[in-house]
Formats: structure tokens, sequence, C-alpha cells
């Protein structure tokens, strides 16, 4: 490893000493992958060592420059600074430039990074790196079965995605070994750590005390290619939590209760540190559901601070030399200072936390169970649940099933099961294979559950559905973490609730919405009334995990020797041509392609489900374009006006008559624009099919650094009422971008007929990221770069 890491280092040191001299390269390999501690990153990365040393040394540099008590969020963060004595530090204002220890990408959105890797010329990954295959696999009978058409349909993508981790030194998990997020907590994250990864829930490895964070694939490829990586610096929120969680409450309601008090918007920009007594009535995996969920509400990121929780979870995976090295760093980098602020406070009680019910159509409408079956008549939603579905990244654990098992087992001991399907999705091979040895399995089986398949399913979309037409008004319940409209069923009138899977489990029994388990009685085979006891469950499995089935496929130490091909024919893949650059002029009359009304998420903007197959191939998906936003003219979703000749279609089919007449365009959104995936494909679209900037009131953070990264100009209104102002027959010219600075506001004329509306557009681009719209996009200048 360390001699294709050094190979890797040396190639990037080619992109010329704008980017970081050979020399700094080589001094931060050894800085940041040996300690003394001879201690693995994990046991697939045996020659790379916990830095916890080196994160020290960082840390007690900055501590000296900042001279106050520092938050958990920010000793690891700081801690992983490319130059911590030089580098502006200012929460909410300052760009960080940091060094992450590892990348994960699953397989929907590593397509799209590896093409770009691969663009860029470099021969090896610089940091250790893995994909994950769970996103293709579609839900219809089993999970064995279900797994076998996958493997079949998507052979191409597979193969691709295997070899290219073989050439450039990626390890590989293979269809079937389960969800990205529950295989790094199970072998990758520790107390500690910086990981990104090419997925929204990537936080989820808060609950191991890692910093895990959400990202797009060309900042994957900036970290692979051992560039450092930029981050505004995070805000931190502190959540106090006291008491104990008991009966009927879980995790999950911790986070069903954050978003309901902070919204979708809240988080953005900050990072949620969990801090208090409570934290330590929580499990590891527990935590863990609570960071995932974290996404949610549009935060950077969400932590825990290490705890014998965790410890306890990493000797049972197998890691104990990390919990004791973790031990020894506990009160240095790994616990909140005495004393630290936090930008924001929320105080939770978890002595008296109700179970929650988010939804429908956002996560962030809360219900305490005691009010969820009194709003949802008041809202008119369907009362009666068609489908109940547990598992997912965020609620997979041991903990999880097997609570849920208890719950089943109670209500079969009363002679009733599940009034509705009930589906299970096992978070990895490792769960799957446990809680089939332990039993679990087969009482969900009696219970009437079906298994599926260890990967992601309905939760993203995957999911063929036939219990309901298209249109018909439904409801489900769910333990996932997203529930915007039409993600799971591509129904837009599915209501999907989000809860706990102990819930899920208890309204799968009784079917209806009007159900609260802690009140109410059931009536079992024998005609008397009962109810349902408290869920109760091991933490960890007694017998230890079993690994099931071996799914990872380690790099080869050198890939020279191996090909990879992509077929100019194929519709599921295609390399990448580079965007155009900026030609120095201002943009002038651009065409409004769309103005959009109201929620615009990465899954308006660029649908999952059946377009994952496309997720290689920009040409292909870019006809799935804002197919499920609403356009503010008509209120309809995918029709809108062509300006050309006025004619109406499709927005894919509009703004490829667009491109072709050489029309260049804009779009115009709302508030929390982009929230939701991570998925880049949201701005790779627009900016292949000719979109030149995005206008909207305020963006979420990982979809505007994607637009960034592809050179388009995310813009915000300074005057939200400007929004207003836009009309479809709008004419756009933004003006002096010679001059665009960072923290100087754009001019913008709007033209509606004769009329010119003058107005400000504000943006957050820093030196650096002007310099990718200058080039045309980030992969441009890293060429640029590289041929000085």
């Amino acid at each position: 490893m360390a001699a294709r890491l050094m190979s890797a280092q040396a190639q990037v040191c080619r992109l010329g000493k704008n980017v970081v001299s050979e020399t700094a390269m080589v001094r931060q390999f050894h800085a940041s992958c040996y300690s003394a501690s001879k201690v693995a990153l994990s046991k697939f990365d045996s020659d790379v060592f916990m830095p916890y040393e080196k994160l020290n040394q960082r840390l007690d540099v900055v501590r000296s420059r900042l001279n106050r008590p520092l938050t958990l969020s920010e000793k690891v963060l700081y801690s992983h600074l490319d130059d911590p004595a030089n580098q502006d530090i200012e929460r909410g204002t300052s760009y960080l430039r940091l060094r992450p220890d590892r990348v994960a990408m699953q397989d929907a959105t590593a397509q799209m990074a590896l093409l770009q890797f691969i663009s860029s010329g470099l021969k090896r990954v610089a940091v250790p790196s893995t994909v994950h295959c769970d996103h293709l696999i579609e839900a219809q009978v089993g999970g064995v079965k279900d797994l076998a058409r996958a493997k079949d349909l998507n052979r191409e993508v597979y193969d691709f995605l295997a070899s290219t981790c073989a050439k450039y030194g990626l390890g590989f998990w293979k269809p079937g070994s389960g969800i990205i997020h529950q295989i790094i907590l199970e072998n990758y994250a520790f107390p500690g750590l910086l990981m990104i990864g090419t997925d929204s829930h990537t936080p989820n490895g808060g609950g191991l005390g890692g910093l895990c964070i959400g990202v797009g694939g060309a900042d994957a490829v900036d970290v692979m290619a051992d560039i450092p990586w930029e981050l505004k610096c995070p805000k931190v929120i502190g959540v106090h939590l006291t008491g104990k969680i008991s009966g009927w409450t879980s995790p999950k309601d911790v986070i069903l209760k954050v978003a309901d008090i902070l919204t979708v918007k809240g988080g953005t920009g900050a990072i949620i540190e969990y801090h208090g007594k409570g934290v330590d009535h929580i499990s590891c995996t527990g935590m863990a559901t609570i960071c995932n969920m974290g996404a949610e509400i549009g935060a950077t990121t969400s932590l825990f601070p290490f705890n014998k929780r965790m410890g306890d979870y990493l000797k049972s995976t197998g890691r104990a030399g990390i919990a004791a090295e973790a031990q020894k760093f506990q009160s240095k980098i790994l616990t909140a200072d005495k004393n630290c602020e936090y930008d924001e406070l929320i105080e939770i009680n978890l002595d008296t936390l109700e179970p929650h019910v988010n939804g429908p159509f956002t996560p962030d409408l809360g219900h305490p169970i005691s009010k969820l079956g009194e709003n949802s008549k008041k809202n008119g939603y369907p009362m009666d649940i068609r489908v109940g579905l547990i598992g997912s990244c965020t609620n997979s654990s041991y903990e999880d099933m097997g609570r849920c098992a208890s719950i089943a087992k109670d209500a079969m001991a009363h002679g009733i099961k599940s009034k509705i399907p009930f589906n299970v999705t096992p978070g990895s091979e490792q769960i799957r294979a446990t809680i089939e040895r332990d039993g679990i399995s087969e009482v969900f089986d009696k219970f009437g559950g079906t298994v599926l398949a260890n990967a992601c399913g309905p939760c993203i979309g995957q999911w063929d559905r036939q219990d309901v037409k298209k249109g018909e008004k439904n409801t489900i319940v769910t333990s996932y973490n997203r529930n915007f409209t039409g993600r799971n069923d591509a129904n837009a009138a599915t209501h999907c609730f989000v809860t706990s899977p102990e819930l899920v489990t208890a309204l799968s029994i009784a079917g209806r919405l009007d159900f609260n388990p802690l009140t109410d009685e059931l009536t079992g085979s024998d005609g008397k009334k009962f109810k349902l006891k408290a869920p109760f469950g091991d933490e960890l499995p007694a017998k230890g995990f079993d690994p099931g089935q071996d799914t990872y496929t380690a790099p080869p130490k050198s890939g020279d020797s191996v090909s990879v091909a992509v077929d100019p024919k194929s519709q599921r893949l295609q390399l990448l041509e580079p965007f155009d650059k900026w030609n120095g002029q201002d943009l002038t009359d651009l065409t409004v392609l769309i103005k959009v009304k109201g929620k615009c998420t990465t899954d308006h903007i660029s649908a999952a489900g059946p377009w994952l197959k496309y997720r290689g191939h920009l040409d292909n998906i870019s006809n799935n374009m804002f197919i499920g936003a609403t356009n503010a003219e008509n209120n309809e979703m995918n029709n809108i006006k062509n300006q050309r000749n006025g004619s109406w279609g499709g927005v894919p089919d509009v703004a490829r008559d667009y491109k072709a007449n050489n029309v260049k365009w804009v779009a115009v959104g709302d508030e929390n624009y982009g929230e939701g995936s991570s998925r880049e494909h949201a701005a790779l679209e627009p900016r292949h099919l000719g979109g030149r900037a995005i206008i909207v009131k305020s963006f979420a953070r990982i979809h505007e650094t994607n637009l960034k990264k592809q050179g388009l100009l995310p813009l915000t209104f300074a005057n939200a009422a400007d929004y207003d102002k836009i009309q479809p027959t709008s004419k756009i010219s933004l003006l002096n971008l010679n001059d665009l600075a960072p923290g100087k506001p754009v001019d913008c004329e709007i033209k509606n007929g004769d009329k010119v509306d003058k107005i400000k557009l504000n943006h957050t681009l820093n030196d650096l990221q002007i310099g990718w719209f200058k080039a045309g996009s980030a992969l441009n200048r890293m060429k640029e770069l590289a041929a000085q």
C-alpha cells in the first residue's frame, strides 16, 4: 500500500506548484498515514496506521493559535487541516483545506466519480478508497432472486467498477455485501476519522465518532488525487441529551425530534454535535442512526463523542486495537473541551421524549405518536397503511432487528401477525448472516415478512411495487430517512411516513395510522384484548457477528496490467468530454428554462429509481433533468414552454432544443434548492444541456458545491422577493463577470419586454472556485494545472 500511495502522490505532484509540491506531498503522506502506534486503519488497510499522534500534533498547533476551548467537531476537523499553522479558521466564514483519511463511494455515484478520475490521467488513488455496490438492486420478490437479477442486469456496470477499482487501487465491495454506510461502520469508521463519501447519508459514521461528510464525485476525485479538500468552516450546533431512552422510545426519535425543531434547512452549514449524560444511554448503532438522518436537516455532518458503547462495538467487530488507541486520546481529541461554545444549543430530555412519526412528503413534519392519528385525520392522510418497511442504512442494526423481532413474537404469541406486507432490508451481509443464525429472520418470515437483499432497495426507489397503481392515494410507513414525494415507489400519491423500526412493526400489526402501541389494545386470535409489550433486544450479538459470505475484493499491488474499457455504444456508461471554458464575456440574455415552484430536491432535479441504471451515462441520464420539479408557470411537472418556438414539451426535450440552437439558459428556484441526495448528476445534467447559472433563494450545501465543481454559477437573490420579478419569458443577464470576486455580488438585469429590473445576486465562490468557473469545471482546472 505504501508504495502504491507514494506512486499516486508522485503522479499528482505533476499538477504543479499551485496544487502542492512533491516534497509537501511526501511529508503529508508520512504524516497522515503513519504513527508510532502501528495499529492498522482497518483489516483491509494493514499497512496504513491510525493517525492519532499526528492528529494531536496538528491540533496542538491550532490550540495555540485559537487559545479557546474547542468543540469535539472542531477537534476532529482542525486536526485534519492541510496547513494548521496558517489556515484561516472562522466558523461559518473561512474555507478549510483538509486532508481526509479515506473516501467511500456507492455504485450509483462511483460511476461518474471514477469516470472523472480516469479523465484526470492519474494512475492510482492516494488515500484508502472503496466502492460499494448497493444502489442498483431492485426489490421485487426477495433477497436471493433480486440479487441474482441485479447481477445479470447490471453486469456491465459492475464489471466496469470492479476493473476500475483494480486498476486504480480501490477496494471493491460486491453486490450483496450490504449498504455502504453499514459496511463503513462495521469495517472502516473509527473515532476521530475524517472521511468523505459520495452519498448524503455518509454521516452515519458519526455514530462511531468520525466526521463523515457527504460530497459529490468531483470532491472525491480531489481527495483521491491527494489534493486538499475544501470545506466552508462549519458552525457547530450542540444537542444536549439528558435522561435515558426507555420503553417505545428509540434513538430514531432523537433525530425525528431534532428534524422537527430545525427543519430541513436548519442544519445547513453546521455540524450537529451531541453531548451530555444521555449519550451514554444510546448504543453505538443507535448513535449512527441519529447521525445518518442528520442529512435531512441539511447538516454538514453529525457527531458523538467516543465512549464505552463505541468501544464495545469496535471490539465486537474485531477492532479492539482501535478501541484501545481511541481510549488513549479520548480527552485530547475525542471529547469536547469543557466550556466550549456552540453556535446554537438544543436541549432534549430522553426521559420525556415521545416516539415520533414524521411526514408525509418531508422528513421534518413531526407527529408525536399520541397525535399521529388525530393529525392524520385532520389532514386527510389515508389512514389504512398499505406496506411497512424496516431496515435501510438508517435502521438495520442487530439491535434494531432484535427489537422488532421481539414485537413480532409478542403479536404471534397472541395469534396475530403483520396485517400488511412487511419488508425487511438487512444493512449488510454480516447483519443478514447474524440475524439468520440467531433465528430473527425466521421470526420475520413467520410474521409475514419478506427479507430483501442487502441493499438500499425501496429506500431509494429501487422497488418494483405492484400493490397500488400510479396515482393511487395510499400510506406506507418506513424506518428510512427520507420521504420526498414519489421517492420510494415513483408514485406522487404515496404518503410515506418515517419513524423507528419498532413503530413500523407495531403499525404494521394494526394496519392503521391511528394506532398508538403505548396506549391502544389489539385483539388476539382468541378474541381477547392485549397491549404490545415494549420492545427489547440485545445491543450486540452474544455469539458475536457472523461475517457471512466474503464479498470484498482487494486491489492488486499494481494495476498496470488491468484494462478498463467502455463500449462507445454502451447505454449505461459513457466517457466524459470536458465542458467548455468560460469565454470571458458576460452572460447576456439568458433564457429561463424553468422557474421552479416550491421544494426542489436533487430527486426532483435528477430522479433515482429506474434512472439509476444511467448514472454512468451523462447524456442518457440527462433525459430525467427537472422532470420532478413543479413549473411555476402552470403548476405542472415536466411541461414547460419552449421560448424559442412557442411549443410545449418536457424539460429535457426543451433543454436539448436550446442546446442544439446555442440558446444558453438559467434555472430559477426557491428555498433550500438541491436538498437531499448528494448526487452530482443534478449539477452535471444542467451543465451538459447548456445551463450557465442556477438562481435561487437559498441552496443546500452539497448541491451548491456540486454546481461550482461543474462550472455553473450558483447564485442567490440578495432580496428573496426578486424571485417574483423573473417570469418564464424573462431574459437574464449576468454582468461584470470579469470582476467576479469573493464576497462581491453579481449584477443582474431582468428583462421583461421593455422593462428592465436591476438586482444583485450573491454567491459564495472563493478564488479557487472562481478558477473552476473560468476553466469550465474543477476537472478542467486540474488539467490546466497539470499542464503547467
